[in-house]
């Protein structure tokens, strides 16, 4: 029955070589927005409240961001399956300016209309005029981000994994100094409460895209052709549009539905303390997804690279061996989570974020049942962004991850939280319920192997 998990010498070898890499990266920026709400919340509730009400939108351009970095890191790595060099340049070129467009875009509103924008997703004026301290100075630390992003999965698509990490390994650290200077005013600094948070997060954001502008300018690795990226031309915008537009089409709008969730949240009776948890539950959620992300990222330069190479003979095998290996540890992690939940959050975490004995109850019922859907969601994550995105599936895959979401888990949400008003455990319940009902129709794409296209040939 798991024939298919006996793959050609070196495969998994291969796998933990790159996954591991990119399982760090993701663990460092996890960490740096744990490391932004733990000092935040020191402050308090209402400016941990804050905090996640600014990210909403943030969140939605973060993951319009990693739409265009999945979507070139399909057409990268079959690209560098054929090592088409002039291609691989093109492509970054597209890439780089629909980041910053949307990007730029984005940090003007939190600038010019911050107050009018933010209150589209909470209603305490005292929550929001935090949340306009943090987002305008947090969606120009976007800017900076969503060029480091796509440098990253240039790099990440060529085989080369490790960058990412010494790149995010480095803004970590500026970011954290930083956050203990400016949130609490030491060394002489004013204490600058939340807006010193987006500050140092805006500085760090600024290390990176140093560091990516030097390593441009004297790697000797992959030299990036300044004409090619300019003008990439007509027909690669058009490939990408094609093949890497589902992709940021899926990731956009799976963000716009994650944040209609803290959206209707902020808006329940007790939102602030719903919103501190969910802001707590979040951040160890970002951390536990880490190694399905990382697996997931693996299956899709794998995969990708097999593809534009011509060899698809054991495509679907990798395919079907890198979910169950997502399967198996989310079931692992799933228990760690589960254990930290009930045991070390409420001993040693909630008393650090000053979070209210209503505040940590919540928080614990939503890690709980991240705990229970772990293992289905590991396997979401790999099976569509890692194997069919890698594949070339892409309208498919957009079509699975994005149905079940706006047809199933925000009206269920919507009709529990807005209309009936019930308790926050079965609002938290209705919005998993995407999960359930994707894992099913991604595993049988993946099984029925007929997702394998080569996108370079047009």
């Amino acid at each position: 029955m798991f024939s298919y998990m006996k793959q050609k010498p070196g495969f998994y070898r291969e796998v933990a070589a790159l996954a591991t890499p990119i399982v760090l990266q993701n663990l460092i920026t996890s960490s740096l927005n744990l490391v932004d709400t733990f000092m935040v919340g020191m402050l308090g509730e209402v400016p941990m409240a804050a905090v996640t009400l600014a990210n909403v939108p943030l969140f939605v351009i973060q993951l319009f961001i990693f739409g265009v970095q999945s979507g070139s890191t399909v057409l990268f790595s079959q690209y560098w399956g054929k090592r088409d060099v002039e291609s691989i340049n093109r492509v970054f070129g597209v890439a780089l300016y629909t980041v910053l467009a949307v990007a730029s875009v984005m940090a003007v509103v939190l600038l010019a209309f911050p107050v009018e924008f933010l209150r589209f997703f909470g209603n305490q004026q005292e929550v929001i005029q935090e949340a306009v301290r943090y987002g305008r100075w947090a969606g120009m630390a976007n800017v900076c981000n969503s060029v480091t992003c796509i440098y990253v999965s240039l790099y990440r698509s060529m085989e080369k994994p490790k960058l990412g990490m010494y790149i995010l390994t480095s803004s970590m650290l500026v970011n954290t100094f930083l956050n203990w200077v400016l949130i609490f005013g030491k060394l002489g600094a004013p204490a600058l409460g939340v807006e010193g948070a987006a500050l140092a997060t805006l500085t760090a954001r600024v290390v990176e895209l140093l560091i990516v502008l030097g390593h441009i300018r004297f790697s000797r690795s992959f030299q990036l052709r300044p004409r090619l990226m300019l003008l990439p031309g007509r027909d690669m915008v058009r490939r990408f549009l094609v093949y890497g537009g589902p992709v940021v089409f899926n990731e956009t709008t799976w963000g716009l539905g994650a944040s209609v969730f803290p959206t209707i949240m902020g808006h329940m009776e007790g939102s602030t303390e719903i919103l501190a948890a969910y802001t707590v539950a979040g951040n160890v959620d970002k951390i536990c997804m880490v190694v399905s992300f990382g697996l997931g990222a693996t299956a899709s330069i794998i995969i990708g690279r097999e593809v534009g190479a011509g060899r698809p003979e054991q495509v679907r095998s990798m395919g079907l061996a890198m979910t169950t290996l997502a399967v198996l540890c989310g079931c692992g992690i799933g228990a760690v989570l589960l254990a930290f939940a009930h045991i070390i959050a409420p001993a040693l975490v909630f008393p650090l974020f000053k979070m209210s004995a209503r505040a940590s109850s919540v928080a614990v019922m939503m890690m709980t049942v991240q705990a229970a859907i772990r293992p289905v969601r590991d396997c979401n994550s790999v099976a569509i962004v890692g194997v069919l995105r890698g594949g070339g599936d892409v309208k498919i895959a957009t079509l699975i991850d994005t149905a079940p979401q706006w047809f199933v888990a925000i009206p269920a949400a919507v009709l529990l939280g807005s209309v009936l008003k019930v308790d926050i455990l079965w609002v938290y319940l209705s919005m998993t319920l995407e999960n359930v009902v994707k894992s099913f129709f991604g595993l049988r794409r993946v099984a029925s192997g007929s997702w394998i296209r080569d996108l370079t040939r047009m």
